[in-house]
């Protein structure tokens, strides 16, 4: 008997879903797509538990008749194209014509449509790919579809989907990214009948405001830009508007939001030394090229395109953020820092700098250095040095004899370490109160994931409470942040932590809060030091459990003995 068959339909369908359909934010996207081809300029999308249980898309569209309505969940059945040629020049949001069949494979969908010129709308019922029924009913022109019970025939799938909120976030990106996008078109979320997202047809920068909030747009340049292979509009931050993550970056090719690293580091490459290393601008870039350099063919959800002048597509980008840069006298302030190391294990000063590789005076402040008192973590098997400084290598890497040869620090690292076993070692419940509390802005997204973050966040020390449809009050930090230097640390680390998504468990929290406040708050590079601050790092360092790595497994040090040393000048 042969060992080779072929599956059935029902089998391949699933499968197929499979490669269009990974989540809840999945079927969101296809729907929101296929509205915005059917020329909708009204799109109400309604979520219930993180779109488990129901997403249900309505739009104002051409809408359909009868026939199309039928056909439209018909594997490959697509009005977008009609034969292979128009790939090539495809203009439309969706072409493969995979979105209703993979979605109607794994759930429950009713759909209810009516073209401008029908009398009467139809409604089409499937069930795991199944048709239940179609019929005529009363309905305005337009399409709605509705989306019950994901994955309820697939329980493999079903069983690891996420928690509601980090599901939620998903679909949040997903409808901020096509309201950015597609500014000229009206958008409103709702999830579990409370408005989320609310942003009406209007100009760019009015969307923004919307889902930035007027702080980030009144921060934003305009971008309008032309080469020989693209034409650039949009908007960038100003440098002193950034983020630790690149979520806030949205580039649109031909209409089509796409993700690029070759983009995002042509936009960051643009900001030179403006902004500091690991920190991302927020922009909105729509970039338009012949439709015959784009191949949007080479993904099954259209997230990623290949572009056959990409370098030189990349290069206009990097011009386009230059030019919209040029003259506006945006060079960040550096702040003169306070102090290199805690005054002591119990209360630690975090340092921050505003600029990457600028130079950064240290004041010598005795007190400050004064001897630390053991107790950060045990050794293990590190045995403090007795060390010679010789200086710093570019305010980054400290150089020491010891007895053995030469020993290099990267005092970054070092002070990461440091710090991460004594935030790691604190009790988390002491807090601080801030005389002046801070005001963090959320996007959608931010927002639904803080509601997840805050119950573990609170337990760590901090006081957060909701300031307004899209802001909260941080009242109260750890205590072991010490004296805060700059409250946009404090951004920075709730920023972090929610980027991360879902939060598994306390210990996973607990890792993440620790690692953040221990990379924003260590010393970076340009921070000069004095021999005397260099041999306190040192010390500190070696009094950690781990002295050889940061938090994150990269090195603190390098040695060289003298024979190691011998090799490399040729004695040996």
């Amino acid at each position: 008997m042969s060992s080779i068959h072929i599956l059935d339909e029902a089998t391949v369908n699933k499968i197929a879903a499979g490669e269009v359909i990974e989540r809840p934010a999945s079927v969101a996207k296809e729907l929101i797509e296929n509205s915005i081809d059917a020329g909708a300029t009204d799109i109400k999308i309604e979520v219930q538990r993180g779109g488990k249980k129901l997403i249900r898309v309505t739009d104002n569209g051409c809408g359909m008749d009868r026939e199309d309505a039928a056909l439209s969940f018909v594997k490959h059945s697509t009005s977008k194209i009609h034969r292979i040629e128009d790939i090539e020049n495809v203009l439309t949001m969706g072409f493969r014509g995979e979105a209703l069949s993979s979605i109607c494979a794994v759930a429950k969908v009713e759909l209810v449509t009516k073209s401008r010129e029908g009398l009467a709308g139809t409604k089409v019922v499937l069930h795991g790919g199944k048709l239940i029924g179609i019929s005529d009913t009363g309905a305005p022109d337009g399409t709605s579809i509705t989306v019950e019970d994901l994955f309820f025939n697939t329980p493999a799938r079903k069983k690891y989907m996420r928690s509601d909120s980090t599901e939620l976030a998903h679909i949040v990106d997903i409808v901020t990214k096509n309201a950015l996008g597609n500014n000229n078109v009206s958008f409103t979320m709702l999830h579990n009948e409370n408005t989320l997202i609310r942003s009406p047809a209007s100009m760019l920068l009015e969307t923004i405001i919307h889902i930035y909030g007027q702080e980030v747009a009144r921060e934003m340049l305009q971008v309008n830009f032309s080469s020989r292979f693209a034409t650039i509009t949009g908007v960038i931050s100003k440098p002193a508007i950034s983020r630790g993550t690149m979520d806030a970056q949205s580039f649109y090719i031909n209409s089509r939001n796409v993700t690029s690293r070759a983009l995002s580091f042509a936009l960051r490459k643009g900001y030179g030394t403006l902004l500091p290393q690991k920190r991302f601008p927020i922009a909105v870039l729509k970039i338009s090229v012949d439709t015959a350099e784009v191949d949007v063919n080479v993904h099954p959800t259209k997230s990623q395109v290949r572009l056959s002048h990409e370098w030189e597509i990349a290069q206009a980008l990097t011009m386009a953020v230059n030019d919209a840069l040029a003259n506006k006298e945006l060079a960040p302030q550096v702040k003169t820092t306070q102090s290199l190391l805690y005054e002591k294990i119990e209360s630690p000063t975090i340092i921050k700098e505003e600029g990457s590789r600028f130079r950064t005076p240290v004041k010598d402040t005795q007190k400050r250095l004064r001897r630390t008192e053991p107790g950060i973590g045990e050794i293990v098997n590190a045995e403090k040095p007795h060390v010679k400084i010789l200086g710093q290598v570019d305010a980054l890497y400290v150089v020491a004899e010891t007895k053995d040869g030469l020993m290099i620090i990267d005092q970054h690292a070092a002070h990461e370490r440091i710090l991460f076993e004594q935030v790691r070692d604190s009790k988390r419940t002491d807090s601080q109160e801030l005389i002046i509390p801070i005001n963090l802005d959320l996007d959608p997204k931010e927002k639904v994931l803080m509601k997840e973050c805050k119950p573990y966040l609170e337990e760590f020390g901090f006081q957060i409470s909701e300031f307004g449809p899209d802001s909260f009050a941080i009242a109260a930090i750890p205590r072991v942040l010490g004296n805060l230097e700059d409250p946009g640390l404090v951004h920075d680390i709730i920023i972090d932590i929610l980027s991360e998504g879902k939060i598994r468990d306390e210990t996973g929290i607990f890792d993440r809060v620790t690692k953040s406040i221990a990379c924003r708050g260590a010393i970076k590079a340009g921070a000069d030091c004095t021999s005397e601050q260099m041999e306190r790092l040192i010390e500190q360092l070696f009094m950690t459990g781990n002295p050889y790595t940061c938090p994150h497994g990269r090195p603190t040090m390098v040695s060289f003995n003298r024979e190691a040393l011998d090799k490399l000048f040729k004695r040996s």
